[in-house]
């Protein structure tokens, strides 16, 4: 008897093909979802593979400007590291995923949706809330935290097995099981021995830069130029190139990035369940653009919104690390680091060498910086006679501090 309609997102590797066959052995109509969010894979084959496995539709979203637009560019506005290291690649991409999944449940009349992430990391909750935020009916089939699911399959090598024994291609083997979200701003890398925090990451994992020992000699210098802290072009000044288009100019920063071995991040970071992973990850153009972003808010931003700005940021990052992007406290977040964008405007100029995103210059129409002001030959209206004041008021405290120490 069958058990009804689940939309099943698919990503074409070992996990989700496991778990389609699953679903169906389980008695579900399996609808697959891909999301095309700019990963390198063949879709034309990821799909021949899932009505194979027998799911009854496949369902190949191209999402990828949708991404650049209306994710990846207001996030990196907020200048977003997650434990001031990780730029958010695969927790950026999660409620993208959902919110097409939910609306492909919509259309296909579907009751259940389903997710290959595991139970102890980060993905499940990320779709599972953007889920229940999106649909509070929706029901969700999470294999990894189904009793009968894991009791069949103990790990990856039980996956493998399995894809075998159904005759299901998978380009993973049991000497190189690594897991790998690869998307239009990062790849990531986990799993196999990268599991041990202590083992130096072999360079043949890397597959979206090249080692910076290898980049070019020579360093390539742009300009990318900012609108309400939004890239709105970039022009390469060695060979004149310029894009403007949203996407292409996104995928122009990822070329330049992977050309001159920016973007990589090698690291240990806490999971929002409370584990501890390691994770290494390559993101190219997602350097070039928050290395820009950075420099172009030090001559546009003022300095009391910028102090309040990067203590939002902080928990920015963390809300959409954990899972939280369809939730009031981000609505009211987005509309915070909105206001603080309205006047970024201006280019920058970068120098990428060798895995180094280096702005060396900058100009802006809305800039607070005064020449005369900072010069050290001419006063600029600054009477430098004030500052003793200024110093003495702010030093009376500080004396106080002292005098109650001394007393004791």
């Amino acid at each position: 008897m069958a058990k009804g309609k689940v939309v099943l997102a698919y990503s074409g590797g070992l996990d989700t093909s496991v778990i389609l066959k699953w679903l169906l052995e389980e008695g579900y109509e399996v609808f697959a979802y891909m999301a095309n969010i700019g990963q390198q894979e063949d879709f034309e084959t990821a799909e021949k593979k899932a009505l194979k496995i027998g799911a009854s539709k496949v369902f190949i979203e191209d999402m990828r400007k949708e991404f650049v637009t209306d994710y990846i560019f207001p996030v990196y506005k907020a200048n977003t590291l997650y434990e001031g290291r990780y730029l958010l690649g695969t927790a950026i991409a999660r409620p993208l995923i959902a919110k097409k999944q939910i609306e492909i449940a919509r259309e296909v009349g579907a009751e259940y949706v389903s997710h290959g992430a595991t139970g102890k990391g980060n993905d499940q909750v990320r779709f599972e809330l953007s889920y229940y935020a999106l649909n509070p009916k929706i029901k969700v089939i999470a294999p990894w935290k189904n009793k009968a699911f894991l009791d069949a399959f103990k790990g990856r090598t039980d996956l493998l097995e399995y894809a075998e024994k159904h005759g299901i291609p998978t380009k993973q083997t049991a000497s190189k099981p690594y897991s790998e979200d690869d998307n239009l701003l990062h790849i990531s890398h986990e799993a196999g021995i990268l599991e041990d925090p202590g083992t130096i990451c072999e360079e043949g994992i890397y597959s979206h830069t090249v080692s910076p020992e290898n980049a070019p000699e020579t360093p390539t210098n742009i300009i990318l130029e900012f609108k309400d802290g939004t890239p709105v072009r970039v022009k390469n000044l060695e060979d004149g190139t310029e894009k403007t288009d949203p996407l292409e100019l996104f995928e122009y920063l990822n070329q330049l990035g992977r050309e001159n071995g920016i973007g990589r991040l090698d690291m240990v970071e806490n999971r929002f369940v409370g584990i501890k992973s390691r994770g290494v990850y390559e993101t190219p153009g997602g350097t070039i653009l928050h290395e820009a972003h950075k420099d172009i808010e030090g001559i546009a931003m003022d300095r009391e919104v910028m102090r309040l700005r990067d203590m939002l940021a902080a928990k920015y990052a963390e809300l959409v690390y954990n899972g939280f992007w369809f939730s009031p406290e981000m609505e009211f977040l987005m509309a915070a680091m909105d206001k603080s964008q309205e006047v970024i405007d201006g280019e920058v100029t970068l120098k990428l060498y060798k895995g180094v995103a280096y702005p060396i210059a900058r100009t802006s129409p809305s800039s607070l910086y005064n020449q005369d002001l900072s010069s050290m030959d001419i006063e600029g209206g600054y009477n430098q006679e004030d500052a003793e004041g200024f110093i003495r008021i702010n030093a009376i405290r500080l004396m106080a501090h002292k005098n109650i120490i001394d007393k004791k």
